[in-house]
């Protein structure tokens, strides 16, 4: 009878095993239900390019809301639009004299990444604009959601759609503004503005006539989970870096790393859509920028050349992210040159 008890206990002993070692080597087979669902429900996710082609930008009317002190040849506003049923403000500049019979030539300017509770309207690249509105545009800059005072709450441009929203609705909007071109409007991008911008340009592929790029980034998602910080000494403010991450952290815990599941990264990634950009683009680095990687842009540009787009690329030795003194200059005539180009002479 012991023999038998004895037998039992080690026939339950193996068949216990052989359940385990089963289900171990089928979890290894099959991946976890998690990611096959994921697979399934990738179209849905708002941050693929696909999905965000499919929604509309309504824009709305633009309202001025405050007027502030002309510069030396155009007049300035605080003025605001609907985005989402958010009220996004921005910093709208009009050149002064004869408007032309269609409108003045626009500009979407994009700024960069700057603490969404300390970025102000009036007082964020206020040589940039003026610039570009001094050479006869007509430029808003959209403050996004979360930004300043717009409505909503800030994000991450890089892990959610909610920014390139904004300025798609920005450009619908200009579209409608009576002092507009609505056939002649450019985008300009900075930074995290240069992330929106591609962004844009592949969802919209119609209505942005030309496109300007600095210091940009713009490199594929797995450029930016895996090469980007690694390889630049600024590391992003606490605040920033925390929201970048918990949005990424969200989209890994659901649809796996870019190597486990390259078709969901693929489906969300404006470099993966390249081939339906029509809009000629022009891209600028600083040769020294210690917060986004030069070799972003020049991925681009060599990505763009293959597909025979038209791309223009300059790099400025030495230069810093912001492209700033003494290489502001060129770089700035050289981006005006380009939208002239394509805004003015066509």
């Amino acid at each position: 009878m012991r023999y038998f008890k004895s037998f039992l206990i080690l026939l339950l002993l193996v068949s216990v095993t052989s359940v385990l070692v089963y289900f171990y080597q089928k979890q290894k087979v099959n991946p976890p239900t998690k990611n096959v669902s994921a697979v399934n429900s990738i179209n849905e996710n708002p941050l693929t390019i696909e999905a965000m082609r499919k929604r509309t930008y309504p824009g709305s009317d633009l309202i001025i809301e405050e007027t502030l002190p002309p510069g030396s040849n155009y007049n300035q506003y605080i003025a605001s639009y609907l985005s989402d049923g958010l009220k996004i403000y921005g910093l709208l500049s009009i050149p002064q004299g004869t408007k032309p019979p269609t409108g003045w030539p626009v500009i979407i300017f994009n700024h960069g990444y700057i603490q969404p509770n300390l970025y102000k309207t009036t007082e964020n690249y206020v040589a940039y604009v003026e610039a570009f509105a001094k050479s006869g545009y007509l430029v808003f800059k959209p403050d996004y959601r979360g930004n300043g005072n717009s409505e909503g709450q800030s994000t991450s441009a890089y892990y959610s759609s909610d920014y390139a929203t904004d300025v798609l609705n920005a450009v619908s909007t200009l579209k409608r503004y009576p002092d507009a071109n609505p056939n002649k409007i450019g985008m300009w991008g900075h930074s995290m503005g240069g992330n929106i911008t591609l962004r844009a340009l592949t969802v919209n592929t119609q209505n942005i006539k030309a496109t300007v790029i600095w210091g940009g980034v713009v490199g594929s998602y797995n450029d930016l989970i895996y090469n980007w910080q690694s390889k630049v000494k600024y590391q992003p403010s606490p605040l920033d870096l925390s929201l970048r991450n918990m949005n990424r952290q969200k989209l890994l815990d659901t649809y796996g790393t870019p190597s486990q599941n390259p078709t969901f990264w693929q489906a969300i990634d404006p470099t993966y859509h390249l081939a339906d950009i029509t809009t000629p683009i022009q891209l600028h680095t600083g040769g020294a920028d210690e917060e986004v990687p030069v070799t972003f842009s020049v991925n681009l540009k060599d990505q763009l050349e293959k597909l025979g787009k038209i791309v223009e690329y300059y790099n400025y030795p030495g230069g810093d992210h912001n492209i700033s003194s003494p290489n502001f200059e060129p770089a700035m005539q050289r981006s005006i040159a380009f939208f002239d180009k394509y805004l003015k002479s066509q």
